[in-house]
């Protein structure tokens, strides 16, 4: 089954530079794969924006900063969202309800496009989580953005492209190397293998992006690198996964453990070396 085209009016794609566009109907046109959410609990369900503008021709991806105050990932980064609520009609409908609560933007503006969605990721918190695709067709909407306080320190932007070129984000007025926000020494990206106990010990790689505010790593990193790959139809120029991790744990399926309550889940192997994982940890 073809994947859904979402209406976005001519006049909005033709207001994109010809690359701009292309990338946008690229993941208009993606099939993702996908997972029976309604064998999950909604407690186990969540959803992220990936929100896409153009600026000087290039699309850029709207971030926030975590604030150091929560319990789970104080000061990381993230792309506005979090989990399913009961009344929430859809995945969109989450992505769309905690941006505006996280960073102010407005529901149903006419200047948010629905692009398409990608394949379910899980997190460290064993959370199935949905990327929401849009575009936003006036950048003077970001101006109004306002961080929610207690949960957001900062708003910032990431060059899409550079999420599989990091070299273009040498553009950006970066993190100093070895600052509070970028202490390392490499200059742009780097990577640790991890081995997860509770994936039948496989190996994961959590990629690091030096950005112009806390690093781009874990789950948003891939979600990232995904929806890069797909839109600009190339490949990284790193080695994006861990020895096993791609010829061995691709698509997702819902396990219940013998001897604990909560739900977990595990990758199956992979159908084709095509596939990617599903798994990403933040660190």
């Amino acid at each position: 089954m073809a994947a859904p085209r979402y209406p976005i009016a001519p006049h909005v794609l033709d207001m994109l530079s010809e690359r701009s566009r292309a990338c946008i109907d690229r993941l208009r046109g993606h099939e993702p794969e996908t997972a029976d959410l309604e064998l999950h609990p909604v407690s186990k369900l969540a959803a992220v924006l990936v929100l896409l503008y153009e600026r000087a021709g290039a699309l850029r991806v709207l971030l926030t900063t975590r604030s150091k105050t929560l319990r789970s990932h104080p000061g990381q980064t993230a792309l506005p969202g979090g989990k399913v609520d009961d009344t929430d009609a859809d995945a969109w409908e989450t992505a769309m309800r905690e941006a505006n609560e996280e960073v102010g933007l407005p529901l149903d503006s006419p200047h948010v496009h629905r692009v398409g969605m990608l394949r379910p990721f899980v997190s460290a918190a064993k959370l199935l989580v949905t990327p929401v695709v849009a575009l936003l067709d006036d950048v003077s909407v970001l101006d109004g953005l306002v961080a929610s306080p207690g949960e957001v320190d900062h708003i910032f932007e990431h060059p899409l492209e550079a999420m599989v070129d990091p070299a273009l984000s040498l553009a950006e007025p970066l993190e100093p190397v070895g600052s509070e926000h970028w202490p390392y020494e490499v200059e742009l990206h780097n990577w640790t293998d991890i081995r997860i106990s509770w994936l039948n010990d496989t190996l994961y790689r959590m990629h690091r992006f030096r950005s112009t505010a806390s690093p781009v790593k874990g789950l948003t990193a891939d979600i990232l690198i995904s929806a890069a790959q797909i839109a600009y139809a190339r490949e990284p120029l790193f080695e994006r996964y861990a020895p096993e991790q791609l010829t061995r744990y691709s698509l997702i399926q819902p396990w219940l453990e013998t001897k604990a309550e909560d739900l977990q889940y595990v990758l199956s192997s992979a159908t084709s070396s095509a596939s990617s994982p599903a798994v990403s940890i933040e660190a």
